[in-house]
């Protein structure tokens, strides 16, 4: 499946790595979520699927932050 070698790829990243790509996403959604509004943006569900990596990179940096404890 796409989403566990994802989510593979996410546990074998630095906390820095992460927090880079989480910035990433969240810039990304920012400019999806402008296209529809401006009725620019043709592929809907791909806000869904940002969304959702954003909630995966989260979790991977809790579970990492509550690893080091």
């Amino acid at each position: 499946m796409k989403t566990s070698k994802y989510l593979e790829e996410l546990n074998n990243q630095s906390a820095a790595d992460l927090k880079v790509q989480l910035v990433e996403a969240k810039k990304e959604l920012f400019n999806l979520r402008f296209q529809n509004a401006t009725n620019q943006l043709d592929n809907t569900s791909r806000i869904k699927d940002v969304r959702k990596n954003i909630a995966r990179i989260q979790t991977v940096i809790a579970q990492k932050e509550k690893a080091a404890q």
